[in-house]
């Protein structure tokens, strides 16, 4: 009996003496893991936009007289020829010898616009002819293996934008051609004529967007009486810090959200203006920004809800790949001069250098230093070190 006692102490003293032991021994760390793996990965310049008509004309008083009230209201659609306004000759005459001389010199300015904007016109048609012939070239050389699909989709672009510059083209020709009419018809204006009347016609159908003068009353030449434009051929302009703007690349793909519609609008790149501006941040920091023209490629049924200087934003994509070894940034540390992450093989912590690629606002391509499949510590914490054992939190 006393031997099973002797037995018993020392096997509870033992007991304890290894309970001491474990309790001292270091547990392993609960940390949050991530994985490291292939996906797509889109590098992005954000900005806040505001919407614009493409081609937007202000209607100008062309002489001195007494305006009628304009009974139009922002909104209304107006067909090509519809008569805006009327003006009423004042006595005495309306225009005299003085005044005659400058009307005629009017007369020919708008001539010779007239003359600039049908060249116009012909140079946007042959460069919509060769976008036209150069794509069909690119789809040739395509389908026989010999060019890239991007360069495919940069033609088409080009062909697109010709089209519509030949638009705009036609738009400046027509409102060329309206200008000369109204400056021939206030010539022929200074000859009295009895209760005859000055009248205003659209030059374009449209719609209109804003009324500057709406009473009745005597006008000056050149006063503006309202702005007329087609709500249908809308661009964003997007002002973008100039160290951004370096990245972005006429053509580039540009995401549309939070308009106000249910779906994602997509457009593209038309033009980076060439002179930056300063303007005050939030925080008050004079920021370097550049304005960046886009158009929209979507359907206008799609964004019939849009109008004229409306607020959007808009991601402009200027990397992305389907296939981008990737992490999630939290995972990255510095060591040293180098980026690191902290790989987990058999539950202990290895810490590796990588190089870095190509960075999103939550994930970072990775060039080498990892594999696909391997886990990594998300944001990780001074415990963390080379060879300490962890365990997934949860």
């Amino acid at each position: 009996m006393r031997v099973v006692k002797r037995i018993l102490l020392v096997l509870f003293a033992l007991a304890i003496v290894g309970a001491i032991v474990y309790a001292s021994l270091p547990k392993p760390i609960e940390v949050e893991l991530a994985v490291v793996e292939r996906g797509p990965l889109q590098v992005t310049v954000n900005g806040d936009g505001r919407t614009r008509v493409q081609d937007r004309y202000v209607i100008l008083a062309p002489l001195y007289g007494n305006l009628g009230r304009i009974e139009l209201e922002p909104g209304d659609d107006m067909k090509d020829g519809a008569i805006l306004a009327r003006i009423s000759p004042l006595q005495p005459p309306l225009i005299d010898a003085r005044s005659r001389a400058g009307l005629q010199a009017r007369v020919s300015a708008a001539d010779a616009a007239q003359r600039q904007a049908e060249a116009a016109a012909a140079r946007a048609v042959e460069s919509a002819a060769f976008a036209e012939r150069e794509l069909e070239r690119m789809q040739r050389l395509t389908k026989e293996g010999a060019l890239a699909p991007r360069a495919l989709d940069a033609a088409e672009l080009e062909r697109q934008h010709s089209a519509k510059q030949v638009e705009s083209a036609d738009f400046g020709v027509r409102v060329a051609r309206h200008e000369l009419e109204m400056a021939r018809a206030a010539l022929g204006m200074g000859r009295p004529r009895g209760e005859q009347s000055f009248e205003l016609s659209a030059p374009v159908g449209g719609r209109v967007l804003r009324i500057m003068r709406e009473s009745e009353g005597v006008v000056n030449p050149g006063e503006p009486l309202l702005e007329i434009g087609d709500p249908n051929a809308l661009e964003i302009v997007v002002d973008v810090l100039t160290v951004d703007a370096v990245d972005v690349e006429i053509g580039d793909p540009v995401i549309i959200d939070r308009w106000g519609g249910d779906a994602e609008l997509h457009g593209s790149v038309r033009n980076i203006e060439p002179s930056a501006f300063t303007k005050l941040s939030a925080l008050g920091v004079e920021e370097q920004r550049v304005n960046v023209i886009i158009a929209i490629t979507e359907a206008s049924d799609l964004w019939k809800g849009l109008g004229d200087g409306y607020r959007v934003e808009t991601r402009i994509v200027v990397w992305e790949s389907d296939a981008a070894l990737k992490v999630p940034a939290g995972a990255l540390h510095r060591h040293g001069e180098q980026w690191a992450l902290f790989v987990v093989e058999a539950g202990m912590v290895h810490e590796r250098s990588v190089e870095l690629g190509h960075r999103s606002g939550l994930e970072v391509e990775i060039l080498s230093g990892v594999e696909p499949g391997q886990s990594v510590v998300l944001h990780p914490s001074d415990r963390v070190d080379d060879g300490v054992e962890v365990v997934a939190r949860g």
